[in-house]
Protein backbone atom coordinates (compact mmCIF):
# COMPACT_ATOMS: atom_id res chain seq x y z
CA UNK A 1 0.00 0.00 0.00
CA UNK A 2 1.39 3.35 -1.06
CA UNK A 3 1.25 6.01 1.53
CA UNK A 4 1.93 9.52 0.26
CA UNK A 5 2.44 12.56 2.44
CA UNK A 6 2.05 16.13 1.41
CA UNK A 7 3.69 19.16 3.03
CA UNK A 8 2.83 22.77 2.50
CA UNK A 9 6.25 23.93 1.33
CA UNK A 10 6.25 27.08 -0.78
CA UNK A 11 7.97 26.77 -4.12
CA UNK A 12 11.50 28.14 -4.15
CA UNK A 13 11.95 31.58 -5.64
CA UNK A 14 13.73 31.82 -8.90
CA UNK A 15 17.37 32.95 -8.99
CA UNK A 16 16.47 36.10 -10.87
CA UNK A 17 13.93 37.09 -8.24
CA UNK A 18 16.40 36.52 -5.37
CA UNK A 19 19.06 38.59 -7.14
CA UNK A 20 16.53 41.36 -7.74
CA UNK A 21 15.61 41.39 -4.04
CA UNK A 22 19.30 41.61 -3.03
CA UNK A 23 19.87 44.54 -5.38
CA UNK A 24 16.79 46.28 -4.01
CA UNK A 25 18.00 45.73 -0.43
CA UNK A 26 21.40 47.21 -1.25
CA UNK A 27 20.02 50.22 -3.07
CA UNK A 28 16.98 50.92 -0.93
CA UNK A 29 18.09 53.59 1.55
CA UNK A 30 15.84 56.15 3.05
CA UNK A 31 16.42 59.86 2.37
CA UNK A 32 17.43 60.37 6.00
CA UNK A 33 20.11 57.71 5.66
CA UNK A 34 21.52 59.32 2.54
CA UNK A 35 21.53 62.76 4.20
CA UNK A 36 23.24 61.44 7.31
CA UNK A 37 25.82 59.59 5.22
CA UNK A 38 26.56 62.73 3.23
CA UNK A 39 26.87 64.88 6.36
CA UNK A 40 29.15 62.36 8.06
CA UNK A 41 31.36 62.00 5.04
CA UNK A 42 31.46 65.73 4.47
CA UNK A 43 32.38 66.37 8.10
CA UNK A 44 35.32 63.98 7.86
CA UNK A 45 36.53 65.53 4.62
CA UNK A 46 36.11 69.04 6.06
CA UNK A 47 38.15 68.11 9.12
CA UNK A 48 40.97 66.75 6.98
CA UNK A 49 40.86 69.88 4.81
CA UNK A 50 41.09 72.15 7.86
CA UNK A 51 44.04 70.19 9.25
CA UNK A 52 45.78 70.33 5.89
CA UNK A 53 45.16 74.08 5.62
CA UNK A 54 46.61 74.65 9.09
CA UNK A 55 49.66 72.55 8.25
CA UNK A 56 50.23 74.41 4.96
CA UNK A 57 49.88 77.82 6.63
CA UNK A 58 52.25 76.96 9.46
CA UNK A 59 54.79 75.39 7.11
CA UNK A 60 54.78 78.37 4.73
CA UNK A 61 55.20 81.00 7.44
CA UNK A 62 57.78 78.88 9.25
CA UNK A 63 59.83 78.46 6.08
CA UNK A 64 59.95 82.26 5.64
CA UNK A 65 61.35 82.69 9.14
CA UNK A 66 63.78 79.77 9.20
CA UNK A 67 65.28 80.81 5.87
CA UNK A 68 66.46 84.08 7.51
CA UNK A 69 67.60 82.53 10.77
CA UNK A 70 71.34 83.05 11.38
CA UNK A 71 71.48 80.20 13.89
CA UNK A 72 70.44 76.59 14.11
CA UNK A 73 66.68 76.52 14.64
CA UNK A 74 66.77 73.20 16.48
CA UNK A 75 69.74 73.67 18.82
CA UNK A 76 70.08 77.41 19.53
CA UNK A 77 69.59 78.63 23.13
CA UNK A 78 68.48 82.11 22.09
CA UNK A 79 65.43 83.99 20.85
CA UNK A 80 66.31 87.34 19.29
CA UNK A 81 64.29 88.26 16.22
CA UNK A 82 64.35 92.07 16.38
CA UNK A 83 67.90 92.54 15.05
CA UNK A 84 69.45 92.72 11.59
CA UNK A 85 70.79 89.19 11.90
CA UNK A 86 68.07 87.34 13.82
CA UNK A 87 69.00 84.30 15.86
CA UNK A 88 66.39 82.04 17.38
CA UNK A 89 66.01 78.37 18.26
CA UNK A 90 63.65 75.99 20.03
CA UNK A 91 66.03 73.84 22.11
CA UNK A 92 64.93 75.40 25.40
CA UNK A 93 61.26 75.34 24.40
CA UNK A 94 61.32 71.66 23.45
CA UNK A 95 63.01 70.75 26.71
CA UNK A 96 60.66 72.85 28.86
CA UNK A 97 57.50 71.65 27.13
CA UNK A 98 58.40 67.98 27.39
CA UNK A 99 59.73 68.15 30.96
CA UNK A 100 56.74 70.07 32.36
CA UNK A 101 54.29 67.76 30.60
CA UNK A 102 56.06 64.62 31.82
CA UNK A 103 56.02 65.93 35.40
CA UNK A 104 52.31 66.67 35.07
CA UNK A 105 51.55 63.21 33.71
CA UNK A 106 53.60 61.41 36.37
CA UNK A 107 51.66 63.23 39.09
CA UNK A 108 48.18 63.36 37.54
CA UNK A 109 47.64 59.93 35.95
CA UNK A 110 47.99 57.73 39.08
CA UNK A 111 45.92 60.15 41.17
CA UNK A 112 43.23 60.45 38.49
CA UNK A 113 42.92 56.68 38.06
CA UNK A 114 42.75 56.23 41.83
CA UNK A 115 39.99 58.85 42.11
CA UNK A 116 38.05 57.23 39.25
CA UNK A 117 38.29 53.82 40.93
CA UNK A 118 37.23 55.30 44.25
CA UNK A 119 34.16 56.94 42.72
CA UNK A 120 33.06 53.86 40.77
CA UNK A 121 33.99 50.97 43.08
CA UNK A 122 34.73 52.11 46.61
CA UNK A 123 32.84 55.25 47.58
CA UNK A 124 29.28 55.03 48.94
CA UNK A 125 26.64 56.33 46.58
CA UNK A 126 26.04 59.38 48.77
CA UNK A 127 29.70 60.32 48.49
CA UNK A 128 30.47 59.36 44.89
CA UNK A 129 27.96 61.83 43.46
CA UNK A 130 29.33 64.96 45.19
CA UNK A 131 32.95 63.95 44.51
CA UNK A 132 32.21 63.44 40.81
CA UNK A 133 30.41 66.78 40.72
CA UNK A 134 33.41 68.60 42.21
CA UNK A 135 35.73 66.96 39.67
CA UNK A 136 33.42 68.12 36.87
CA UNK A 137 33.55 71.66 38.23
CA UNK A 138 37.35 71.61 38.24
CA UNK A 139 37.32 70.72 34.55
CA UNK A 140 35.27 73.86 33.81
CA UNK A 141 37.65 76.31 35.52
CA UNK A 142 39.38 78.60 32.95
CA UNK A 143 43.14 78.29 32.63
CA UNK A 144 43.74 81.92 33.56
CA UNK A 145 42.06 81.27 36.91
CA UNK A 146 44.42 78.37 37.48
CA UNK A 147 47.29 80.66 36.55
CA UNK A 148 46.26 83.36 39.01
CA UNK A 149 45.78 80.77 41.74
CA UNK A 150 49.18 79.30 40.95
CA UNK A 151 50.93 82.67 41.09
CA UNK A 152 49.19 83.93 44.24
CA UNK A 153 48.74 80.72 46.25
CA UNK A 154 50.80 77.84 44.88
CA UNK A 155 54.12 79.62 44.30
CA UNK A 156 54.37 81.20 47.79
CA UNK A 157 53.71 77.81 49.41
CA UNK A 158 56.31 75.88 47.40
CA UNK A 159 59.27 77.06 49.50
CA UNK A 160 58.73 74.38 52.13
CA UNK A 161 58.52 71.58 49.56
CA UNK A 162 61.54 72.85 47.66
CA UNK A 163 63.55 73.13 50.86
CA UNK A 164 62.67 69.56 51.84
CA UNK A 165 63.57 68.24 48.40
CA UNK A 166 66.86 70.13 48.49
CA UNK A 167 67.74 68.77 51.95
CA UNK A 168 67.11 65.13 51.12
CA UNK A 169 67.58 64.91 47.33
CA UNK A 170 69.70 67.93 46.48
CA UNK A 171 72.72 65.65 45.98
CA UNK A 172 71.14 64.44 42.74
CA UNK A 173 71.47 67.87 41.15
CA UNK A 174 68.04 67.53 39.59
CA UNK A 175 66.34 68.53 42.86
CA UNK A 176 68.88 71.03 44.18
CA UNK A 177 67.63 74.53 45.01
CA UNK A 178 69.48 77.82 45.30
CA UNK A 179 66.60 79.35 47.35
CA UNK A 180 65.39 81.54 44.51
CA UNK A 181 61.75 82.17 43.62
CA UNK A 182 60.02 78.80 43.13
CA UNK A 183 58.83 79.70 39.63
CA UNK A 184 60.38 76.65 38.06
CA UNK A 185 59.56 73.66 35.91
CA UNK A 186 58.48 71.59 38.90
CA UNK A 187 55.98 74.26 39.93
CA UNK A 188 54.65 74.40 36.37
CA UNK A 189 54.38 70.60 36.28
CA UNK A 190 52.41 70.53 39.54
CA UNK A 191 50.05 73.23 38.26
CA UNK A 192 49.55 71.39 34.96
CA UNK A 193 48.88 68.17 36.89
CA UNK A 194 46.07 69.91 38.78
CA UNK A 195 44.66 71.22 35.51
CA UNK A 196 44.63 67.91 33.64
CA UNK A 197 43.49 65.85 36.63
CA UNK A 198 39.73 66.42 36.01
CA UNK A 199 39.98 65.43 32.34
CA UNK A 200 41.74 62.13 33.03
CA UNK A 201 39.49 61.39 36.02
CA UNK A 202 36.22 61.99 34.16
CA UNK A 203 37.09 59.87 31.13
CA UNK A 204 38.53 57.06 33.26
CA UNK A 205 35.46 57.11 35.49
CA UNK A 206 33.11 56.66 32.55
CA UNK A 207 35.26 53.84 31.17
CA UNK A 208 35.30 51.99 34.50
CA UNK A 209 31.52 52.26 34.70
CA UNK A 210 31.25 50.32 31.43
CA UNK A 211 32.92 47.21 32.85
CA UNK A 212 30.47 44.29 32.41
CA UNK A 213 28.88 43.44 35.72
CA UNK A 214 29.23 39.73 34.93
CA UNK A 215 33.02 40.02 34.97
CA UNK A 216 33.03 41.51 38.45
CA UNK A 217 30.45 39.08 39.80
CA UNK A 218 32.39 36.12 38.39
CA UNK A 219 35.56 37.28 40.11
CA UNK A 220 33.71 37.76 43.39
CA UNK A 221 32.15 34.32 43.06
CA UNK A 222 35.64 32.84 42.77
CA UNK A 223 36.60 34.44 46.08
CA UNK A 224 38.44 37.53 44.82
CA UNK A 225 38.76 40.56 47.05
CA UNK A 226 37.61 43.96 45.89
CA UNK A 227 41.15 44.96 44.88
CA UNK A 228 41.59 41.68 43.00
CA UNK A 229 38.36 42.39 41.13
CA UNK A 230 39.72 45.80 40.17
CA UNK A 231 43.09 44.37 39.17
CA UNK A 232 41.76 41.41 37.16
CA UNK A 233 38.53 42.78 35.68
CA UNK A 234 38.32 46.58 35.82
CA UNK A 235 41.83 47.72 34.92
CA UNK A 236 42.33 45.34 31.96
CA UNK A 237 38.93 46.31 30.55
CA UNK A 238 39.56 50.06 30.94
CA UNK A 239 43.22 50.12 29.95
CA UNK A 240 42.67 51.58 26.49
CA UNK A 241 40.25 54.14 27.91
CA UNK A 242 42.79 55.24 30.53
CA UNK A 243 45.39 55.62 27.79
CA UNK A 244 42.98 57.76 25.78
CA UNK A 245 42.22 59.89 28.84
CA UNK A 246 45.93 60.32 29.52
CA UNK A 247 46.54 61.46 25.97
CA UNK A 248 43.76 64.04 26.28
CA UNK A 249 45.39 65.35 29.43
CA UNK A 250 48.81 65.36 27.79
CA UNK A 251 47.42 67.36 24.88
CA UNK A 252 46.23 70.06 27.25
CA UNK A 253 49.51 70.04 29.16
CA UNK A 254 51.54 70.45 25.96
CA UNK A 255 49.49 73.41 24.75
CA UNK A 256 48.71 75.19 28.02
CA UNK A 257 49.51 78.90 27.71
CA UNK A 258 48.25 81.41 30.25
CA UNK A 259 48.72 79.31 33.39
CA UNK A 260 52.33 78.56 32.48
CA UNK A 261 53.04 82.17 31.47
CA UNK A 262 51.66 83.37 34.82
CA UNK A 263 53.68 80.98 36.99
CA UNK A 264 56.99 80.45 35.18
CA UNK A 265 59.99 82.80 35.22
CA UNK A 266 61.17 82.17 31.65
CA UNK A 267 64.74 82.31 30.43
CA UNK A 268 66.45 80.82 27.41
CA UNK A 269 68.64 78.38 29.25
CA UNK A 270 68.21 74.83 30.45
CA UNK A 271 68.55 74.41 34.20
CA UNK A 272 69.96 71.14 35.48
CA UNK A 273 67.66 71.44 38.50
CA UNK A 274 63.89 71.33 38.23
CA UNK A 275 63.61 73.64 41.25
CA UNK A 276 65.49 76.68 39.96
CA UNK A 277 63.76 79.31 37.79
CA UNK A 278 64.33 79.14 34.07
CA UNK A 279 63.28 77.43 30.89
CA UNK A 280 60.18 77.95 28.82
CA UNK A 281 57.50 76.24 26.75
CA UNK A 282 56.22 76.74 23.24
CA UNK A 283 52.83 78.10 24.25
CA UNK A 284 54.25 80.36 26.97
CA UNK A 285 56.86 81.81 24.59
CA UNK A 286 54.27 82.54 21.91
CA UNK A 287 51.91 84.21 24.38
CA UNK A 288 54.59 86.38 25.98
CA UNK A 289 56.33 87.54 22.78
CA UNK A 290 53.55 87.75 20.19
CA UNK A 291 52.28 91.23 21.11
CA UNK A 292 55.70 92.88 20.85
CA UNK A 293 56.98 90.95 17.84
CA UNK A 294 57.30 92.44 14.36
CA UNK A 295 56.19 90.59 11.23
CA UNK A 296 59.35 88.50 11.09
CA UNK A 297 59.11 87.79 14.82
CA UNK A 298 55.58 86.52 14.38
CA UNK A 299 56.76 84.22 11.60
CA UNK A 300 59.42 82.88 13.97
CA UNK A 301 56.79 82.25 16.63
CA UNK A 302 54.66 80.49 14.03
CA UNK A 303 57.66 78.29 13.26
CA UNK A 304 57.79 77.26 16.91
CA UNK A 305 54.05 76.67 16.76
CA UNK A 306 54.60 74.31 13.84
CA UNK A 307 56.96 72.22 15.99
CA UNK A 308 54.34 72.06 18.75
CA UNK A 309 51.77 71.05 16.12
CA UNK A 310 54.01 68.20 14.96
CA UNK A 311 54.69 67.06 18.53
CA UNK A 312 50.95 66.96 19.23
CA UNK A 313 50.30 64.91 16.09
CA UNK A 314 53.06 62.47 17.04
CA UNK A 315 51.65 62.08 20.55
CA UNK A 316 48.15 61.43 19.22
CA UNK A 317 49.47 58.99 16.65
CA UNK A 318 51.41 57.09 19.31
CA UNK A 319 48.27 56.95 21.45
CA UNK A 320 46.27 55.49 18.58
CA UNK A 321 48.92 52.82 18.01
CA UNK A 322 48.92 51.87 21.69
CA UNK A 323 45.12 51.66 21.78
CA UNK A 324 45.03 49.62 18.56
CA UNK A 325 47.49 47.10 20.00
CA UNK A 326 45.27 46.74 23.08
CA UNK A 327 41.98 46.55 21.20
CA UNK A 328 41.12 43.31 22.98
CA UNK A 329 40.61 45.32 26.18
CA UNK A 330 38.28 47.89 24.67
CA UNK A 331 34.66 48.08 25.67
CA UNK A 332 33.51 47.51 22.11
CA UNK A 333 35.04 44.05 22.10
CA UNK A 334 33.85 42.96 25.54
Amino acid sequence: MDISTTTDVPPPASHSKVAEQKRAARGATRPGDRIFLGLSRGSGILLLAIMAAIAVFLTYRAALAISKDHANFLTTFEWNTNVLEPKFGIAVLVFGTIVSSVIAMVIAVPIAVAIALFITHYAPRRMSGPVAYVIDLLAAVPSIVYGLWGALVLVPHMNGLFGWLNDFFGWTGVLSWDEGAPRSMLTVGILLAIMILPIITNVSREVFRQVPRMHEEAALALGATRWEVVRMSVLPFGRSGVISASMLGLGRALGETMAVATVLSPSFDIQASLLNPGGGTFAQNIASKFSEANEFGRDALIASGLVLFVITLLVNGAARLIIARRAEYSGANA
